[in-house]
């Protein structure tokens, strides 16, 4: 497979190429515009506009360069922003932690936070193997569910998200996160008053903290655009042998040096 998506991209690089040079004259041309004053716009001297574009055409490198600094320095504050968190993370955790739901053990020096959306279905598998990591390390991991639900691809993420955080003002979020997981398919109104009733919730006040959740949930969210997450799962440990943003696949090693 590696070998055939090398080959595609060494057909396809001078396309790529020529796509990315015009994407950065087309970027050049609306700094260009924005640079004007609104009413001034229409007033532009099409013979240096012409003399501007005739430029970049034979110099595009030079406006890559420019959208590559950009990107990096991009790239940078993104870093700088994740680095203050992870040391806010780890001087004191209670206050990153918040009131988010948590499980395992409270004692642990190895604490998980998990950026999560109840539709995706990278989530769900993720639930699998957390859930395995959990019940393998019921004294060295905390886990830490913060909400992101990607509402522009997943049109219940929001409602699950509500109806998680109204169970867990009853004191059964994992009960409820559990269950969406497992029900993911059937995500849906009728789903979330099941798993309240199957849960024995109080119905009435179930649905009344349905309406008081977006708070809490555009808390998680805003923080999850801080550190710039782009998608779901995203996940953040401190432990003992490493603190930061951390892949799926190396928590079981962590887990296991923290030990």
């Amino acid at each position: 497979m590696s070998f055939c998506m090398g080959r595609f991209f060494d057909c396809f690089s001078p396309l790529l190429q020529y796509l990315r040079t015009w994407a950065a004259i087309g970027l050049f041309c609306l700094l260009i515009t924005w640079s004007f004053p609104a009413q001034a716009t229409s007033t532009v001297d099409p013979k240096l506009e012409q003399q501007v574009l005739q430029i970049i055409r034979e110099h595009p490198e030079v406006i890559i360069e420019s959208v590559q600094a950009y990107q990096q320095q991009q790239q940078q504050k993104i870093k700088q922003v994740r680095q203050a968190f992870v040391q806010d993370f780890k001087t004191n955790p209670q206050i990153v932690i918040g009131e988010s739901p948590t499980t395992g053990s409270t004692q642990s020096k190895t604490v998980l936070i998990e950026f999560s959306d109840f539709q995706c279905p990278y989530c769900a598998e993720a639930h699998k193997t957390l859930k395995n990591l959990l019940a393998k390390y019921p004294d060295n991991l905390r886990l830490v569910y913060k909400n992101l639900p990607l509402t522009s691809i997943h049109a219940e993420a929001l409602p699950a998200a509500t109806a998680a955080w109204a169970a867990h003002q009853q004191g059964k979020f994992w009960e409820y996160y559990d269950a969406l997981f497992t029900n993911q398919k059937k995500l849906g109104e009728a789903l979330y008053l099941d798993i309240a009733k199957n849960l024995n919730l109080d119905l009435g006040k179930f649905k009344r903290d349905l309406t008081l959740a977006t708070p809490a949930i555009n808390k998680d969210i805003q923080l999850a655009e801080k550190l710039a997450v782009s998608g779901t799962p995203f996940f953040v440990i401190n432990s003992p042998t490493f603190s930061g943003v951390v892949q799926l696949a190396d928590i079981k090693n962590i887990l296991a040096d923290a030990k």
